[in-house]
């Protein structure tokens, strides 16, 4: 059976605002945002940066850290990216 990475990734849009989202393609995803292909929030927003990624085992708990990364206000967020919070796959929100 084929190992799979399960990545849960941010984004930095060029407006300023952060986008988490899923993927088991790093590379090929960010490069779909950036030609407006990928989440429609991205759209118009581009280009976009990586600014952090996680890979995880399995697909639920990368799927988690995108779900409780999108509920954090926005310093939060910030606080996450500066390493100030755990892994929000584990987080209890």
């Amino acid at each position: 059976m084929e190992n799979k990475q399960h990545i849960f990734y941010v984004l930095t849009c060029k407006d300023g605002s952060l986008y988490g989202g899923y993927t088991n393609n790093l590379e090929r995803r960010i490069k779909m945002h950036n030609e407006g292909k990928g989440a429609k929030y991205t759209r118009g927003r581009g280009p976009v940066e990586l600014t952090y990624y996680q890979c995880y085992e399995d697909k639920g708990e990368a799927l988690r850290a995108e779900y409780n990364f999108k509920r954090l206000t926005r310093k939060k967020k910030v606080e996450f990216l500066k390493g100030d919070s755990d892994d929000v796959a584990a987080k209890k929100l």
